[in-house]
């Protein structure tokens, strides 16, 4: 199935506001097989309690989306088309067409959650991820509607926001994070985030002169990284539209929406005003 690459201010391609040592992820989905072993990885190094492996009505994706308990999700896509690359219908032939995506926290270089968290329980590390410090935590959820992306969640056993930490604790150590340390295919890639970008940049060159066109990178200041987030330092290579992966194009802070509003309602609140005044005087 055919893909529409989103409209972009093109000299955001490959931008970045990654800041001096940010370590990061690149998530090429066109290597991925939805095997789930970073999956797995990721409940197993970090202790997280299983999902519901009841029937979900999604495909293979028993685990739904980004939760308290699921810091890695892999997203399964069945893309069903005609032979001419339109949507099938029951007198056409059809093919189909499997997309496959591992999602996980996008460690914003100007991170929402961070921004709104009251108690600093969310801090940014060393390596300029971003994490949730379980010993402060309140559960107050500030964090969670502050997410463009909608990754943080409280957990209903001890009532606190959870998220990736980009496995801190292996990073402290000088190992790589659980799920790219387990990904077959090299799908997930761990580094320094200007070099996965060089390499991102690269990829979606190569892809698109092998004819995948459709090929992009979503987390840089053109799309995923936008309204001020200034660029994902967990990022990835897509071939279709975010939403078909269920990422918002052109995500923005909330808190700079709250500014506007602000200045919306006041300059309303103003324009009564003076109505109001002449109204009297007239």
């Amino acid at each position: 199935m055919s893909a529409t690459i989103p409209l972009i201010d093109k000299t955001m391609v490959g931008q970045h506001g990654a800041r001096p040592g940010a370590m990061g992820f690149l998530t090429d989905t066109t290597l991925c097989i939805g095997c789930k072993a970073c999956e797995v990885a990721c409940k197993q190094w970090n202790q997280l309690p299983m999902d519901n492996f009841g029937f979900t009505g999604h495909s293979y994706d028993n685990t739904g989306d980004l939760a308290a308990a699921t810091w890695r999700h892999v997203v399964f896509v069945e893309q069903i088309s005609d032979s001419t690359g339109q949507r099938a219908t029951a007198m056409a032939p059809f093919q189909s067409n499997w997309l496959m995506m591992s999602d996980v926290c996008k460690h914003c270089v100007n991170a929402g959650c961070l921004e709104a968290c009251p108690t600093g329980a969310i801090i940014r590390t060393e390596f300029d991820t971003v994490v949730i410090q379980q010993d402060i935590c309140n559960g107050c959820g500030y964090c969670i509607p502050a997410c463009p992306y909608g990754v943080p969640e409280l957990s209903a056993t001890d009532h606190q926001a959870h998220k990736c930490t980009l496995c801190y604790d292996r990073l402290d150590s000088g190992l790589e994070p659980a799920c790219a340390k387990a990904c077959p295919t090299d799908s997930i890639q761990f580094g320094p985030v200007t070099a996965l970008m060089e390499h991102a940049q690269t990829r979606v060159a190569d892809l698109q002169s092998r004819g995948v066109d459709s090929a992009y990178i979503y987390g840089d200041r053109a799309i995923g990284g936008t309204g001020g987030i200034d660029g994902n330092n967990a990022f990835f290579i897509l071939t279709a539209e975010p939403e078909v992966y269920n990422l918002p194009a052109y995500p923005e802070l909330p808190q700079d929406k709250v500014g506007r509003a602000f200045l919306t309602t006041f300059g309303a609140a103003l324009a009564l005003g003076v109505a109001a005044v002449v109204a009297l005087r007239g």
